[in-house]
Formats: C-alpha cells, sequence, structure tokens
C-alpha cells in the first residue's frame, strides 16, 4: 500500500516538473521546442512525458489551464456591467492575449481547447455563452458559431506573434473581426 502512495506522489512530482519545465521551454522558444527537451529539463524520460502528456496539444491545455480558468472567470464576473458587445469584445481580447503568450500556440488553439481540461472547458462554455447572448441580443449574426471565434483569436494571436501582443494592437484586431459580424 505504501509503494502506491509513494508511486502517486512520485507521479504528481513528475507531472508538475514536466509542466514547469514545458512552461519555461515554451516562453523561451516556443510551443515548437522538442518535447524530448522538455522531458530533459524536468529530468524524467521522453517516456514518463508522454504516459503524462500523450500529446503536445494536450501538454499546452496543462501548461494553459490556470490562464483560462482566469479569461473564463473574468468574464463572468463582469458580465453584469457589460453589455453583450462589450462582453464578447473584452473575452476575444483577454483570449488573444492569452493565446499569444507562447510563441506560435496560435496555430494549436482549437485543438487545445478541445484536450477538456477544466480551463478549456471553462474557456468554450464562456466562449459560448457569450456568443449566444449576443447573437439573442440581436448584435451578432446568428450563423457565428464558437470555432468562428477561436479562428479569429488565432488569426488574431498569429498576426501578434512577430510584434508580441499589446493590448491597443488586439483590440484593433478585435474590432476589425467585430465590425464583420455584427448585425447593422
Amino acid at each position: 500500500m505504501s509503494d502506491d502512495l509513494e508511486l502517486r506522489a512520485d507521479a504528481r512530482r513528475n507531472r508538475e516538473r514536466i509542466l514547469i519545465a514545458a512552461e519555461e521551454l515554451f516562453l523561451e522558444r516556443g510551443v515548437g521546442v522538442a518535447l524530448e527537451e522538455v522531458a530533459k529539463r524536468a529530468k524524467v524520460g521522453i517516456g514518463t512525458l508522454y504516459r503524462r502528456f500523450p500529446t503536445r496539444e494536450e501538454l499546452l491545455a496543462a501548461t494553459s489551464n490556470e490562464r483560462f480558468l482566469s479569461v473564463a472567470e473574468t468574464s463572468r464576473l463582469r458580465d453584469a456591467e457589460h453589455d453583450p458587445n462589450t462582453a464578447i469584445r473584452a473575452y476575444l481580447e483577454e483570449l488573444a492575449i492569452n493565446t499569444s503568450i507562447y510563441q506560435s500556440f496560435a496555430a494549436s488553439l482549437g485543438s487545445v481547447i478541445q484536450c477538456g481540461t477544466p480551463g478549456c472547458n471553462a474557456i468554450t462554455a464562456e466562449g459560448n455563452r457569450l456568443l449566444r447572448r449576443a447573437q439573442e441580443y440581436g448584435t451578432i449574426r446568428r450563423e457565428v458559431t464558437f470555432d468562428d471565434l477561436i479562428y479569429v483569436v488565432s488569426a488574431i494571436s498569429i498576426a501578434l506573434d512577430k510584434d508580441g501582443p499589446t493590448k491597443t494592437r488586439v483590440a484593433h484586431l478585435v474590432d476589425l473581426f467585430l465590425n464583420g459580424i455584427i448585425v447593422r
């Protein structure tokens, strides 16, 4: 019995070391860094990394979990003080900024948010809620989907990859998009 508990504790430590190493390397060099380098920095074998995170997208989802939870929570908290258009605009801006934290992350965003982590689920639920709210309010066209929002956030984040995100630039790009989907 104590061997099982020790193994679980060891597995938890390995998972944390992998997440810390991945975060450091993704920030330093972007999400294209070799996973072998992540394992090496975490001082675990590549097999251990793949047992915990079978795909790069699952590792990205895990390293982004807290940021995604924060974006969704912040959006829900400010809901009462914003009309649907302002709320969805703020959500898109924050998601784009958080997607731009790692170089080249944007290209994987659509796959990453399907990984089922609490953060991915929260960001998806909140985006869908805001979109429905704006559509019911009659300001965003009915044919716009949550996937469309993710494509736009990805495109904005890719555009920001070169120079890094600035609040002004993100707001400008979100405005360009929203001007195309708002009912007139």
